[in-house]
């Protein structure tokens, strides 16, 4: 049964809502807090969110449409993501996913029976680095295999606790979509953000005592600097520019179909009014062509 949004929760929504200059920019964050306490976006939140925001049921519904992480159906208590992007598939994503779709009994979108698990491939995780990985309540299992990732998945629905990759205990998908709503659970320091290949490059530069160098746009250094190696400052291109723009509108102006046709490009005058009369004979300045072909106007 899908739990009721109360009242604490309506107080939370409009909190959201406040911390934008605009109230519509917290719809995103909005449906996650839904999520969080209903375990879908369901009918009731789209049109408590359209009330709230002064917007319409459709147009809610069409956001909540149309990102991937806005689940329609109810959710297990994990949301396992699977990412078969091209390089996890290559390092064996694909092979991941058949084998836990085979084990769970699921497809994909889909929540095993005892209500555990929701499985999903993902695009793209961002963690190309840690190839092949997959998500559980969007924190990441780096480097799995399909044997890793079976063991996973059964200590999930054994209850156990699980620890991330790098650090993070996972709670549950409605916590973590808490989380992504802008609620803090106290956990932002568990673990590391980055680790092993992520780090690579800075430890090499800290081995050969590499740094990048101190750069401000708007510094005289920074134009100094841009004209030993033969560049531009953003103020010279910036001159430069406004140069080249004035001496083309003079040129405009000065040119005979701007002194003919009131100051407009002479293929505008000849698009508007056809050839223009030669100004010493009267005649019309066209080459091969007779001026009375098809009705002259001698006749």
């Amino acid at each position: 049964m899908t739990p009721e949004i109360d009242a604490t929760t309506v107080d939370e929504l409009r909190e959201l809502m406040g911390r934008y200059p605009q109230a519509r920019s917290a719809l995103l964050p909005m449906l996650h807090l839904l999520q969080s306490v209903q375990g879908q976006v369901t009918a009731e939140g789209i049109e408590l969110c359209a009330e709230l925001l002064g917007l319409t049921a459709a147009e809610v519904s069409g956001v909540a449409t149309f990102y991937t992480m806005y689940k329609r159906r109810p959710m297990g208590t994990h949301h396992v993501g699977v990412c078969t992007n091209t390089l996890c598939a290559v390092m064996g994503g694909d092979a991941i996913y058949e084998r836990l779709s085979e084990r769970l009994g699921i497809g994909n979108d889909e929540t095993t029976e005892d209500g555990a698990v929701t499985l999903e491939r993902i695009e793209c995780n961002a963690a190309c680095d840690h190839a092949p990985v997959l998500t559980v309540n969007w924190e990441f299992m780096d480097s799995q295999t399909p044997q890793s990732a079976v063991e996973l998945v059964e200590k999930l629905r054994a209850g156990e606790t699980v620890t991330a990759t790098r650090g993070a205990t996972i709670t549950s998908w409605r916590e973590a979509e808490r989380v992504v709503a802008g609620f803090e659970d106290g956990r932002v320091d568990e673990g590391p953000a980055a680790a092993g290949p992520s780090l690579a490059g800075l430890e090499i530069a800290r081995q050969r005592g590499w740094t990048a160098p101190a750069f401000d746009e708007g510094s005289d250094a920074a134009a100094a600097e841009a004209e030993q190696v033969g560049e531009e400052s953003p103020q010279q291109a910036a001159a430069e520019s406004d140069s080249g723009r004035a001496a083309t509108e003079t040129a405009a102006a000065e040119s005979p179909a701007g002194t003919r046709g009131g100051g407009s490009p002479q293929g505008e005058d000849e698009i508007a009014s056809g050839p223009s009369p030669d100004d010493s004979t009267g005649e019309t300045a066209t080459t091969g062509e007779t001026a009375d072909e098809g009705g002259s106007s001698d006749d």
